[in-house]
This record gives C-alpha cells, structure tokens and sequence, in this order.
C-alpha cells in the first residue's frame, strides 16, 4: 500500500519530475488520469441512462474532457458542461480538442434523474472560495442526490487542508491520482470524499519520493515492523515498565484505565502511583497492576529510583489545578537517566495551561524527556491558544506547529486524528470511528502509547501504532463500547499485529 500523502504542491512537482524524466508527457499523464475516471465510471454505474460531465479551465477540466470523450467512444449518452475554455496551448486545450462531444455552458447544466455527474471542475489545488455558476451547479447536483464522481477531490474541497472552500460536492467517489492527498482525510472535506480510489497513472514512488514528502496516511503497513514481540528469553521488565499517576479517591478510575491498556498493548509490568488517600479505592479495583503510594515528588524520585520504568504517564483524572501543572514540570526537570519519556493527556495538559511559558521554556533543555501529548480540540486550544486561533492553519499544520513549539510528538485528537512530530513529520488517522467518543477512552489511548514506548517502539511510530490499535480495538467491539470495554478489546488486534 502506498501511504504518502501529497500536498497540492507536491503532487504538482511529482507531475514536474515524471514528465523531465519521460517518456510521458504531460498530456499523457491527462490521458492516464481521464482513462481512470472513465474505467471507474463504466464499471460502478454501466447502468447509466446519461453521465453529465463538468469541466474547468485548468488541468482537472482537461482530465474531464479526456474521461468524456471515452466514455461516449464506449457508446455512454455524454453531455459535457464547461465553465470556460481552457487556456491555450495547454495540456488542457490539447484534451479539449481531442474530445469531440458538444460543449455546452455549465449555466444550462441540471443534473436528470438516473445521469451520473462526473465533477471535474477543480482539483486538490484550489485556492480560493467556489462561488457564483459553480456554486449554483453544486446545489442542483447535491439537491438532486444522483451519484458524483469527483476528480481528484471534489470541487470545493481544499487538497491542503480538507476546508471547504465556499461550497462542495458531495462525491459517491472520487478518483484521485498516484497519492491521497491530505484534504481527503481531513475533515470537513474528508465527508465529501465517499468512497476514494487512488489510480495508477505511471507516477513512480521513487518521483514520489523525490518530492520530499513528509505526511502519511496512518497504517500499519509502514510501522508494523517496529511494533514489539516479546523474545523468548523475557521477563516482566525488560518487556518495559510504565508507571501511571493517579487522581484521588473519587478520580481514580482514569489512570486505572491507563494502566490496563499499558497492560494489555505489551507492557511487562505497570504500576499505579497513587496518592495515599486513594490507595484503598485502587487496592479495590487493581490485581496485576503494581500499587505505589506518591504523595509528593520524593516519593515518586524514590519509585524512579527503586523500579526504573521507562515511561511515566500523567494526567487522567490528576485534576486541572496549577499545581498538577507545577509537578509535570518537576518531573520532566528530574527526568534524566530515571525515565525515557513521559505522556502527557488529559488534566495534565490543561494544568500546564496555567505554566505555558514555563512549560515551553522546560522543553529547550538539551536532557529534556521525550514527551508525547494527546489533547482533544479543546486542551489543544488552551496549551496553544494562539496555534488554534490561526484560521490559516489546517489542523496538520496547527499540529506541526505545536510539536515543534513543545518539542514534542502531538497526537492532535478527532475523527481525522493527527500525530505530528517536531521535525515536520506526520501522520493522518484514517480508521477513526465515533464508537471513541465515550468518556475514559482517551485514557486508554495514553496507555497504548506509554506500553509501546515502554517496549522501545520508535516514538512517532509508537503514536502512529497506538491510534490505530485504539480504534481498530473499538472498530471491533462494536455499538455499545464503553472505556471499561477498550483495555481487554486490545488484545484481539495485538494478537493479530504481533503474528
């Protein structure tokens, strides 16, 4: 599986380096793409009374007038809308004039009952809002609910960012070329996407590789060789120990969460440190998990001391005061050559909303922990109020941003879940599912992550694999998932990663 996902700007330089280094040229490359979207059109819907093709003036009309002239070449009833010619002496132009079917104004356009709409307006690199025909032409069709092939991206929707630029069609499926671009798993745009086909059209992953790609669609298939089985020969502690703080006695539930699914995704042993006053609710609840009074931080130094875990998670259910915040910050100053790295969710995150400057200048230092935060929208806009409020920022660039701010990897929480690293490095989730949206879950994911850095899986591939494991686990269970459900839910796809 190809995983890469091209920005607009750098599927535009993958077309650059396949024509210079041929023999394909650039409307060869039309060809290819228009042939895609015809073979997709003929073999979805061969049904079809009529396909009413839409083109622009640009590149994604010209793979319009290729699909076309193919499409009625193959005896299917084809009218074709155009908002204007293409440019002159353009790979566009030259489609054009190759394609024989009548061109009519997309003013006279209205989509018939049982006709399929083949959407080549604009493409992945539109830049600024749709607006009057096009817009009018998007209604009708939506309105009319009949079945949309969309090219490359459906017109409206942002390559970049997955914004909707004004208005959008909604797609049945879009056929996209060589990558995904980020805009199809992005939400809004990701909704308008449908199903999304990727095509084959002679753009080689070496071309690929050549544009300096930095963004991935998150799968298993390019972290699954990093992900931990444990050899034959070990024991509880060299298969990582995580070490999990906990609320107090009426907040305790949420670092046992953690712990479990630390358990569960491999960890060797995971202990719960926990404040005196909540020792008795925990001891009620905790059987393989370890228990460990902390009170303060001597006593957490004298458990880094004593036990040596490799990861410490802190933050569910710690409370949002700017105390919880002061102690991260004191654990993160103490944390070299007593722990590798420390995960940051939840009431952990919002607490050093209070510290920021602190927080930020803590993570400057050359001994800093590696350190992963997960925050939902909402703890994302109090940790970098002024990230969130960048309208100009995507959510991958907002989570960019902040990895490089924090020096840190940020799991950017969602339905389109991104994992970001501070040297511009991300991921996009693709198997999210609303099954998560349950209170406590978001607890279990910070134990997925701690129990695989814990087993020395690479950092941004330890945050890749454990969002995906997070929600394939809750994909599998099903409606009626709970947080409580998610820690044993685990143990199916680890089975399934580790054979």
């Amino acid at each position: 599986m190809a995983f890469e996902l091209l920005t607009p700007s750098e599927m535009a330089e993958a077309d650059r380096l396949t024509i210079a280094a041929g023999p394909v040229d650039g409307i060869g490359l039309m060809r290819q793409a228009g042939c895609s979207v015809a073979d997709v059109v003929l073999q979805r819907f061969p049904g079809a009374k009529a396909v009413h093709v839409l083109c622009g003036p640009g590149n994604n009309g010209g793979d319009g007038y290729v699909a076309a002239r193919l499409l009625a070449e193959s005896g299917v009833a084809v009218r074709l809308f155009t908002t204007a010619a293409p440019r002159s002496g353009g790979d566009a132009a030259l489609a054009a004039a190759e394609c024989s079917v009548k061109v009519e104004p997309l003013a006279a356009f209205a989509p018939e009952s049982g006709a399929i709409v083949v959407d080549a307006l604009y493409g992945a690199g539109l830049s600024k809002p749709l607006d009057g025909e096009v817009v009018e032409a998007i209604t009708r069709t939506n309105s009319a609910v009949v079945p949309v092939i969309s090219v490359d991206l459906p017109s409206g929707v942002s390559g970049a960012s997955g914004e909707i630029m004004g208005s959008a069609f909604q797609a049945t499926v879009t056929v996209t070329f060589a990558r995904k671009k980020p805009g199809h798993l992005l939400y809004p745009g990701r909704a308008q996407c449908g199903e999304v086909v990727v095509a084959d059209i002679g753009i080689a992953a070496a071309i690929v590789g050549a544009t300096s790609v930095r963004c991935f669609e998150n799968d298993p298939a390019w972290w699954r060789r990093h992900f931990p089985s444990p050899a034959n020969d070990a024991h509880k502690y060299s298969r990582g120990h995580v070490g999990v703080f906990s609320g107090g006695p009426s907040a305790t539930g949420a670092a046992r969460l953690s712990a479990m699914a630390a358990a569960r995704a491999g960890a060797g042993a995971v202990t719960v440190l926990s404040p005196g006053a909540a020792l008795a609710a925990n001891a009620a609840h905790l059987t393989s998990i370890i228990l460990r009074r902390s009170d303060t931080l001597q006593d957490a130094l004298a458990f880094l001391g004593a036990r040596k875990p490799e990861v410490l998670v802190y933050g569910p259910g710690l409370g949002s005061e700017p105390e919880i915040g002061r102690f991260a910050l004191e654990l993160m100053s103490v944390a070299e050559g007593r722990f590798a790295a420390l995960v940051l969710d939840a009431d952990g995150i919002t607490s050093l909303s209070h510290r920021r400057a602190a927080f930020f200048e803590a993570r400057k230092r050359p001994n800093a922990p590696a350190l992963v935060l997960t925050p939902h929208h909402g703890e994302f806009g109090r940790l970098f109020p002024e990230i969130a409020a960048d309208a100009s920022l995507s959510k991958l660039e907002r989570a960019r941003v902040a990895a490089a701010k924090a020096n840190a990897i940020i799991i950017y929480k969602g339905p389109d879940t991104v994992i970001a690293v501070p040297d511009g490095r991300a991921a996009i989730n693709a198997n999210g599912t609303p099954l998560l949206a349950t209170a406590g879950s978001g607890d279990v994911l910070s134990g997925i992550v701690a129990a695989l850095l814990a087993q020395r899986v690479p950092a941004f591939e330890a945050a890749c694999a454990a969002v995906w494991i997070h929600a394939e686990a809750a994909r599998r269970f099903g409606p009626g998932l709970i947080a409580e459900d998610l820690p044993l839910a685990l143990r199916e796809v680890v089975a399934a990663l580790s054979g």
